[in-house]
């Protein structure tokens, strides 16, 4: 065999790897934002008209969906964005519709994931987190 075909097949890519989806995830951010949008911008008038409502939150919140839809659309199984959804309130319901699945079925997939980051000692999930765990029947 060949020094680059040796090279080729010996190499560790393992960083180049993290690269290529760190570059994904960025980029599926950016996407999002021509799908959602940005909102409007700080101290502008239509910014103050939207303080003190949902629509900032529900923004972010659709933004967050359309990059897990993304990211999963490249082969991007990304658990940061599932765990930053249900930071931001979003059910396993809102999850699972969001990427063809039923509730019980995102929740098979990321639970125990999004569990072990967000309550890494066992003492409760955060607050804003959903109580809407699948029962097993």
């Amino acid at each position: 065999m060949s020094d680059l075909i040796d090279r080729a097949v010996t190499a560790d890519v393992g960083g180049a790897s993290e690269a290529v989806v760190a570059a994904g995830v960025l980029e599926a951010g950016h996407q999002a934002d021509l799908i959602v949008g940005t909102g409007p911008l700080p101290g502008s008038d239509e910014w103050l008209a939207e303080e003190g409502t949902d629509i900032p939150a529900e923004r972010q919140l659709a933004w967050q969906l359309a990059c897990l839809r993304i990211q999963l659309g490249a082969g991007i199984d990304s658990v940061e964005t599932v765990m930053s959804l249900r930071r931001c309130g979003a059910t396993w319901a809102t999850i699972g519709r969001a990427t063809g699945m039923t509730r019980q079925s995102a929740h098979e997939r990321w639970g125990k994931h999004v569990a072990a980051i967000l309550d890494p000692y066992g003492s409760g999930m955060p607050p804003a987190v959903p109580d809407d765990n699948p029962v097993a029947p």
